[in-house]
């Protein structure tokens, strides 16, 4: 019989268990700690954790342990399970409960079971554990098999002790009632401890799946910014990585641990969540004329009733009795000039490089030449002050006006996620999803934040963002950038204040953007490797 002193002991052990059971974040730990601390605690030599299927159907091995053996699968230090571990099924084909295997016995009946010796048990099918220890030379003897029970009192596990050792002789005995109650106690904490973690886990899901909800929205709204939502976190976590990896230099004391992964991975999927206020056809913006159709089409309307204007003048100064040749000869010349302004406001309108003044000053020109009846019967300029406004945009296809929209995105980022309660562990979130925009010499938006007032994450992030940017390939306005380009902008960026330095430096010597680029670039804009 097991002395009163080491009982105390065990018992003073099985409260340390359930203190560190409690406080382990990491699921695949906790599993593993679990099976060990009840080994443990009752000198088992081996002991198996099972886990109950969603559909409640089968018993899956999580995590399998023979010391004498050396033998270790599941959890974080053993191999992976294997295929000769297959589920225990709950029930027989027919529906019928599997009586006969004692793990699934325990599960099916909530009922703790403990066997001397398998080798004379009646009423299990031991053939299976016969047929390891025959592959073995180990010989399964005792057995403690205790049902884990959850606050709502469904089984979620079982544990399974497996070899009671003599802690004086080293002999393989029957587990003890002690043994028993000790494992029972610890399977309770167990399945609290367990229980609390997939909640968490559960509810980190539904969180992350909120988001990802959020950022198929914008992808519904507009394919090119659901993109750029996927990719930028995807290269702010490479460079985020990268820059922990970090051993020397300005950058050697950041370091990353679980924790700051995940909320830097929450902010970079939220980064661009206030685009949802944005107008989808400023955010798809691909000429200057476009808002919920490309204008242009209006305007070729316009030259073709000016065309027919010009005809109708030409056959009604003909019928005047005016020289042919000469009518038709202003006729033809005037057809020459439509088609040539036509032209001309058609590649205007594309936005896809500088507008000089002197091209400018020529969309004023034909708004002025051509006059037309609109649908209100006024003789009006053949274009409108809008249409002037957009067809004249220097850079790009976004009016200032568009432009200061597109930027309020990052405002409305700012604000929505400013107003959510944080829990302690995401409360960077706003600042790291906040700062993309801002500069390193304070000339950023919306906030004017220097390099010293901003997080090492949001400085990565701006990075990231830039860079999918200039290289994202599905964007209505341009086609993807070559790496060597993007590469050589970027380098600009970092010598005038526009990004990290520091970081851009770790960017370029731990070649993250060939990462990036071997998996979400076409093969076509890789054009350097070093």
């Amino acid at each position: 019989m097991t002395p009163p002193v080491d009982l105390s002991q065990r018992y003073a052990q099985l409260n340390d268990i359930g203190v560190s059971l409690s406080n382990e974040a990491n699921l695949a730990r906790l599993l593993e700690g679990i099976l060990l601390a009840a080994k443990a605690i009752t000198r088992a030599d081996g002991g198996t954790l099972y886990r109950v299927s969603e559909d409640r159907r089968t018993l899956h091995f999580e995590i399998v342990r023979t010391d004498s053996l050396n033998l270790a699968f599941g959890g974080i230090s053993g191999l992976p399970i294997s295929a000769q571990f297959s589920d225990l099924p709950l029930y027989h084909e027919n529906g019928e409960a599997n009586n006969s295997m004692v793990a699934a016995y325990c599960a099916l009946h909530a009922r703790t079971v403990n066997i001397a010796d398998a080798y004379h048990e009646q009423g299990f099918d031991f053939s299976g554990t016969r047929a390891f220890d025959r592959s073995t030379g180990y010989r399964s003897q005792s057995f403690l098999t205790v049902p884990m029970k959850n606050h709502e009192n469904e089984i979620i596990g079982v544990l399974q002790l497996i070899n009671a050792i003599d802690p004086e002789t080293g002999a393989v005995g029957a587990f003890s009632d002690a043994d028993r109650h000790l494992a029972e106690s610890l399977a309770s904490q167990a399945a609290v401890a367990l229980t609390n973690r997939l909640l968490v886990d559960q509810l980190e899901k539904l969180f992350e799946s909120f988001i990802t909800l959020i950022n198929l929205a914008i992808d519904e709204k507009s394919p090119y910014t659901g993109g750029h939502c996927q990719r930028v976190p995807a290269l702010t976590m490479m460079l985020a990585e990268a820059v922990s990896a970090t051993e020397s230099g300005p950058l050697a004391g950041f370091t990353l641990d679980d924790k700051d992964r995940h909320e830097l991975k929450i902010a970079g999927l939220l980064h661009d969540c206030g685009k949802v206020t944005t107008p989808v056809h400023i955010v798809d913006k691909a000429t200057k004329l476009q808002t919920i159709c490309d204008r242009i089409e209006l305007i070729d309307t316009r030259f073709e009733v000016v065309r027919r204007d010009a005809e109708l003048a030409m056959l009604r100064a003909l019928q005047a009795g005016a020289d042919p040749r000469a009518a038709t000869r202003d006729y033809e010349e005037k057809l020459q000039r439509i088609a040539e302004d036509r032209a001309f406001l058609a590649q205007v309108n594309k936005g896809s490089e500088s507008m000089r003044p002197e091209d400018q000053e020529r969309v004023r020109r034909i708004s002025r030449r051509y006059r037309w009846t609109d649908p209100d019967g006024d003789e009006v300029d053949f274009l409108s002050d809008d249409e002037i406004e957009n067809l004249t945009i220097r850079h790009g296809t976004l009016t200032a006006a568009e432009r200061e929209m597109i930027n309020y995105h990052i405002v409305a980022t700012i604000k929505m996620l400013e107003s959510l309660p944080w829990p302690k562990h995401l409360k960077n979130v706003p600042e790291y999803a906040g700062g993309h925009h801002e500069r390193m010499d304070g000339r950023g938006y919306p906030r004017g934040l220097t390099r010293d007032e901003m997080s090492v994450q949001a400085r990565i992030m701006g990075i990231a963002d830039i860079f999918e940017a200039l290289t994202a390939r599905d964007r209505p306005y341009k086609p993807g950038m070559k790496l060597s380009e993007a590469l050589r902008i970027l380098e600009n960026f970092s010598r005038n204040g526009h990004i990290d330095p520091d970081i851009h430096a770790v960017f370029v010597r731990r070649k993250v953007y060939l990462e990036y680029a071997r998996e979400y670039l076409d093969p076509a804009q890789i054009d350097v490797s070093d």
